[in-house]
């Protein structure tokens, strides 16, 4: 099953957070405005969710744009590397 992948992104003392990574089925990916990615399965999806909350969860951007494509990249690069 395809899912659009949605975060959050927060400011806070040290620049913007990423986090509250959520995956919606979708029959419609749409990579332009974010990331969608194939699951074979919900335990495949949750895995990638909690896997992607940790790699995010220090890191710290200057500005929104550069948080939406750095996200953007790793959904997009784990779902080449699949």
């Amino acid at each position: 099953m395809i899912y659009q992948l949605g975060w959050t992104t927060l400011p806070g003392l040290r620049g913007l957070s990423c986090s509250e990574f959520r995956a919606t089925p979708t029959s419609a990916p749409d990579n332009e405005r974010g990331a969608a990615v194939e699951f074979t399965g919900d335990a495949e999806r949750d895995a990638f969710l909690r896997q992607v909350e940790e790699y995010f969860a220090d890191r710290r951007f200057t500005n929104s744009a550069d948080a939406f494509d750095t996200v953007k990249a790793y959904v997009l690069e784990h779902a080449e590397k699949r």
